[in-house]
């Protein structure tokens, strides 16, 4: 009889031991399913992530082409006599045509020198082996500071304009242009940042008494501007600011109209970098 009980006690087990197996195994491949999942989704935020701090450089060979210095030309007669036969005033970018660049209006000259035959100019290509054309003004807004100018030669690759409309502060940026030009020479530079605040180009004064006539001129038509975490310098006037994944301008760096109205309350005017938005760069071009 206790052979024939052992008997059933080992049959008996057997299944019990299958049925345990079939749990583990269950357990086990839900505990790697899981794994799976959480190094996937951790895969997928890196590939994610990647573009933002890889983008720039591909983004910057593809806008490159597009950005131009703007300055002047005399002739090279005149050229000793009456200063430097080039002057570099601040940056440019195509758009439109290819054949159309804009700055700031502050960056073109308001008389060229006549005697020594001046005359405005746009210089693309890099380094010594740039070259110069003749420009003419299309078209100009003082109140935004900015201008439409008009070249010949070749088409140019032009810059894709984005959405104003779209642009958050602590939205990566970056901006291309030739800053201290006289000094570096045709070699575009490039700077990066957020869009550190989206703020009025002017704020009300503390009593009326320290109010600028230019304050009170922008007060009248107030407009919103960018205020971006990244150091522009002199000649990067009329520079792009750019998103850095997709090369769209969202505005155009300009200090000198910006720092007039909202810092002129300041002895020593801040190193805060300001754009002016592309909305109004588009206006520009319409005539609106």
């Amino acid at each position: 009889m206790g052979e024939v009980k052992e008997g059933k006690s080992g049959r008996m087990r057997a299944p019990l031991r299958h049925r345990t197996r079939e749990v583990l195994t269950r357990a086990i491949g839900l505990q790697l399913l899981n794994v799976a999942r959480v190094v996937l989704t951790v895969l997928l935020s890196v590939v994610c992530a990647a573009p933002s701090s890889g983008a720039l450089p591909d983004t910057v060979d593809k806008i490159r082409p597009g950005i131009v210095a703007v300055g002047t030309v005399k002739s090279a007669k005149r050229a000793n006599a009456d200063g430097p036969a080039l002057n570099y005033r601040g940056t440019g970018f195509v758009v439109g045509d290819g054949r159309q660049v804009v700055t700031n209006a502050h960056v073109i000259p308001q008389n060229l020198d006549v005697a020594a035959m001046e005359a405005l100019a746009v210089f693309v290509g890099r380094g010594v082996s740039g070259e110069a054309r003749q420009a003419r003004v299309l078209r100009s807004d003082t109140e935004h500071d900015l201008v439409l100018l008009e070249i010949g030669g070749t088409v140019l690759p032009a810059l894709q304009l984005g959405d104003s409309s779209l642009v958050r502060e602590g939205s990566e940026i970056a901006f291309t242009g030739y800053p201290i030009g006289p000094v570096l020479g045709l070699y575009p530079a490039t700077h990066r940042g957020i869009v550190a605040a989206v703020t009025p180009v002017v704020i009300p004064a503390i009593s009326a008494q320290t109010l600028t006539a230019e304050q009170i001129k922008r007060m009248r038509s107030p407009f919103d501007v960018y205020q971006l975490d990244a150091v522009a310098y002199p000649g990067n006037s009329g520079s792009p600011v750019y998103e850095v994944g997709t090369g769209r301008v969202i505005g155009v760096i300009n200090s000198v109209l910006v720092k007039r109205t909202k810092e002129a309350a300041i002895q020593d005017p801040s190193g805060i970098t300001y754009a002016i938005p592309v909305r109004y760069v588009r206006a520009l071009m319409t005539g609106d």
